[in-house]
């Protein structure tokens, strides 16, 4: 795999809709900027990419793991694919082994690990959708986290995305039935 750059992105929200947060929510994302192997190529062949996606959730998750200053109870992932490839190219890194070593690094992870893939030019923005980790009908921690890497994807690359938070959405207020209070503060 040939690597080009990793950007990793925290962000933690301490106020929301000019309220405070109930407590802050940090999201970060780690991002690696890779060369595409298939760019430029008709084939179904897809096997590097699929390889290379596990090795790429166990060190992007890592990144995560590493800044979130209370466990990771939400995730998610996505590509974005130069605009030579094929959106398929990004579904061969993200889908079939990826998920595994991000399940690892947090302790479980019951539910799907949502995720986004598109195809654009160096400097398109994506969201890429979180989940909690066990239970996808948690409302809460249904949100999303836009992430732009100036200069990349270049037309022969991939931006491959794992993302993790600490909590849901900064003033949670909506569940299943409707509108709920706030939940309570998290144990410090």
């Amino acid at each position: 795999m040939d690597l080009r750059r990793v950007v990793v992105i925290k962000d933690t929200v301490h106020a929301e809709g000019g309220l405070p947060a109930v407590e802050p929510v940090t999201r970060v994302a780690a991002c690696a900027v890779i060369a595409n192997p298939l760019a430029g190529q008709a084939t179904d062949a897809l096997e590097p990419l699929v390889e290379w996606g596990a090795e790429l959730g166990e060190r992007l998750v890592k990144e995560c793991v590493a800044l979130l200053p209370h466990p990771a109870v939400a995730y998610g992932k996505g590509a974005i694919v130069g605009t030579d490839g094929d959106i398929e190219h990004a579904a061969a890194l993200i889908h079939p082994r990826m998920g595994k070593p991000m399940r690892d690094a947090i302790g479980g992870g019951q539910a799907l690990i949502p995720s986004n893939v598109k195809i654009g030019a160096a400097g398109t923005s994506i969201d890429i959708p979180l989940g909690h980790k066990d239970d996808m009908w948690s409302f809460s921690e249904i949100d999303t986290l836009t992430v732009t890497i100036g200069g990349a994807p270049r037309p022969n690359e991939i931006v491959v995305i794992v993302a993790l938070s600490d909590g849901g959405r900064p003033r949670p207020r909506v569940a299943k039935s409707g509108a709920v209070p706030p939940p309570e503060p998290r144990g410090r």
